[in-house]
């Protein structure tokens, strides 16, 4: 596979590569931690996350490639430096507290996991590899149509409080 190469020379593995070097670098800045703990970003905090990837060699070209690449910069940000652990358990606390089943814990544990690593989890993958291992019926077969919702709902929140 050919990696496309950035107008500065800097390929986007490469880039993405050094942006994760710079973010985690400036892991205990505000805008960081608010898309770390999944909180509402503030036009300032746009700014600076951008400002973070321009560091890290991504021109204005660069970042606006990331960005057509996903749903903005930042769930490109985050996917580099993931959610906090808590802030995911918090977020799925229904589905942690009063679960006594194994395969239900299993199946959350991924996705906190994924989280927490990834920053977003896509519905679909839900339908995959390794969460096909844990329910190969999907997480139909483990949680009601309702909590299937839910589950559903919240991650597509966390995903557009990190695109705000």
């Amino acid at each position: 596979m050919v990696v496309p190469e950035i107008s500065n020379g800097l390929d986007m593995a490469n880039f993405k590569d050094k942006a994760r070097q710079i973010l985690k670098a400036h892991g205990d800045h505000v805008c960081l931690q608010r898309l770390r703990h999944s909180q509402a970003l503030t036009p300032v905090d746009l700014s600076e996350r951008e400002q973070m990837l321009r560091q890290a060699g991504g021109s204005a070209e660069m970042t606006g490639k990331v960005a057509a690449g996903s749903l903005n910069l930042g769930v490109f940000i985050r996917s580099l430096v993931g959610m906090d652990r808590e802030a995911v358990y918090r977020a799925f606390n229904e589905f942690v507290t009063g679960t006594s089943k194994p395969d239900q814990i299993e199946f959350v544990e991924l996705i906190v996991s994924a989280l927490t690593a990834n920053g977003v989890v896509e519905a679909n993958r839900l339908y995959e590899s390794p969460y096909l291992e844990v329910s190969p019926q999907g997480p139909e077969a483990l949680f009601t149509s309702a909590k299937v919702e839910r589950m559903l709902q919240i991650l597509e929140e966390i995903k557009l409080r990190a695109a705000a």
